[in-house]
């Protein structure tokens, strides 16, 4: 049983469309960490490790990136009137969605319950504020460019 388990995740690792996948997100994240990196926004090792492998928010967003490349991906391979590509774009819909709106609106509200629990607790009227995380979601721009990468990522690996 454990050889058969085996056999597959191999097989995973060496499907040209995971391999594709895996490669757009990455890419994002190596080239958001290298934008963050000149415009002197790491201050730390650590810092510039955890945008390298996992921070979210910036240019280009890798959430689109990894989304268009499986989305590119399953529609050269199964055709672009599969199911199974239906179900990737739909999935690509949500996602981008996701990215430039849920997201982003929530972190623009947790950034405003921050400033004003903030300015409550310097005014002495509560004890004690803990910040809400902001979580940064996408502007279009950074999605449009994920995409586009994810696109090309996708591309690549599979027509070239």
């Amino acid at each position: 049983m454990f050889k058969g388990v085996w056999v597959q995740f191999q097989t995973l690792l060496s499907s040209p469309i995971f391999l594709a996948c895996v490669s757009s997100w990455f890419l994002a994240q190596f080239l958001k960490t290298l934008i963050k990196l000149f415009a002197g926004k790491v201050h730390s090792i650590k810092e510039l490790v955890e945008l390298l492998i996992w921070r979210t928010g910036g240019m280009p967003s890798s959430h689109s990136a990894l989304v268009a490349c499986l989305c590119t991906c399953i529609g050269i391979t199964e055709g672009f009137n599969s199911g199974l590509f239906v179900l990737s774009f739909c999935f690509f819909m949500v996602t981008i969605r996701d990215a430039v709106g849920v997201r982003r609106a929530n972190g623009i509200q947790a950034n405003m319950i921050n400033r004003i629990g903030n300015l409550l607790k310097d005014q002495g009227l509560v004890q004690e504020y803990k910040n809400l995380k902001e979580v940064q979601g996408h502007s279009p721009m950074e999605v449009i460019v994920g995409c586009i990468l994810g696109f090309f990522v996708g591309i690549g690996f599979l027509v070239l």
